[in-house]
């Protein structure tokens, strides 16, 4: 399954990414690592190219370039850019998946999708937890040096033009893995969906937490193991994990969106909604944690159907009989019934009628007159 991450840098010492590239650093201080006499120890296997750089070094291109146009001389500037594209541990022995030939599709991908660009691509056969991963590293100058032609996942007309910026949008990075992912159904790789997201959101932050604290734990428990003991907690869990469990544990029991908040309330976990959105608080926090950091377990939507799901069905009523009053009306629903015809008396026929010629007579002769009466 391969996976698409981007990082943004803020760091001016371009020199510092092709160090990390090539020399062999510690996964949790991301310090480079020395050997006994204090010198930098080389990557063992690794591929490493630059593009658009002629034949000056990546670090030194990219400064002479940022003094050129006057870019990315500020400390708040964003530098660089760095995409990693990691492919599964599966496609070397499954697929014939070589770290020549993954330096290759990440020459092509930095060639089509960063035109303009200085970049450095380089492949590692490796990853830092030993999993069997090829992994390309593409690092690009954030300041593009050439007028481009406008690419899909650019929106404006600066994203073309020499001298402007490489923006990193979210339909960019929408767009950079729907390519990652149609790489590798066209060289027959293994791939995952990365357009709707994941069940577990986890992201760079939190995986390195879980990791330092894993580390730290089994510290602790060494001396323990050694006499005999088995520790209490042998697993570490970061407090979004924890947060994880326990919404799993309400939406399990819960029926209606009342019950779910008040079964979290009693864990210290109050639940938020704001424009559609929902948010967990827990308390060792003053800002609320959003289910998108969470992962798509959590958002409204499907919270939502999980309670419905444990919703009681509705009683089974009794079907009303046929000649009950809601029926009939149902029968004659939009037909009017007829009224009988009105039947003619003389007296009714007197009042309503037209008056008679002899009647009409008398009283035009009595017009005017005074009653005598």
């Amino acid at each position: 399954m391969a996976t698409f991450k981007h990082i943004s840098s803020k760091n001016a010492d371009y020199g510092a990414a092709e160090q990390y590239l090539t020399f062999e650093h510690d996964e949790f201080t991301m310090k480079p690592a020395l050997d006994e006499a204090g010198r930098l120890i080389l990557r063992e296997d690794y591929r490493i190219a630059t593009m658009n750089c002629g034949e000056e070094d990546f670090a030194v291109a990219c400064m002479r370039a940022n003094l050129r146009y006057g870019k990315n001389q500020k400390r708040e500037d964003v530098k660089s850019h760095h995409y990693i594209i990691s492919f599964d541990p599966r496609d070397a022995a499954d697929n014939g998946l070589t770290v020549d030939r993954a330096q290759e599709l990440g020459e092509k991908f930095c060639a089509e999708h960063f035109p303009g660009h200085q970049a450095i691509v380089c492949t590692h056969p490796d990853g830092h937890n030993h999993s069997g991963n090829i992994h390309v590293h593409i690092v690009i100058n954030s300041l593009r040096i050439e007028e481009v032609p406008f690419l899909p996942y650019m929106d404006r007309p600066a994203d073309t033009k020499a001298g402007c910026k490489h923006r990193c949008t979210d339909a960019a990075l929408r767009y950079f893995k729907s390519e990652v992912m149609e790489m590798c159904h066209r060289e027959g790789l293994y791939q995952i969906d990365l357009l709707n997201g994941s069940k577990n959101r986890v992201t760079d932050r939190e995986y390195w937490a879980q990791k330092k604290g894993q580390a730290a734990l089994d510290k602790q428990n060494a001396p323990m193991i050694a006499g005999g003991i088995t520790p209490r907690q042998t697993k570490f869990e970061t407090n979004k994990e924890k947060l994880r469990q326990t919404i799993r544990k309400a939406l399990a029991t819960a029926a209606s969106f009342d019950e779910f908040s008040s079964l979290l309330l009693r864990e210290g976990v109050t639940v938020k909604e704001s424009r559609g959105r929902l948010s967990y608080l827990t308390p060792d926090r003053t800002k609320p944690i959003t289910a998108r950091k969470l992962g798509d377990d959590f958002d409204k939507a499907t919270v939502l159907a999980l309670l419905t799901q444990n919703a009681p069905p509705p009683p089974n009523r009794p079907k009303p009989y046929p000649n009950t009053l809601p029926q009939l009306k149902s029968r004659h629903k939009g037909k009017k019934p007829q009224k009988p015809p009105r039947q003619t008396t003389p007296c009714s026929a007197w009042l309503t009628g037209k008056p008679s010629e002899p009647r009409a007579r008398a009283w035009a002769m009595t017009a005017g007159r005074q009653s005598t009466i």
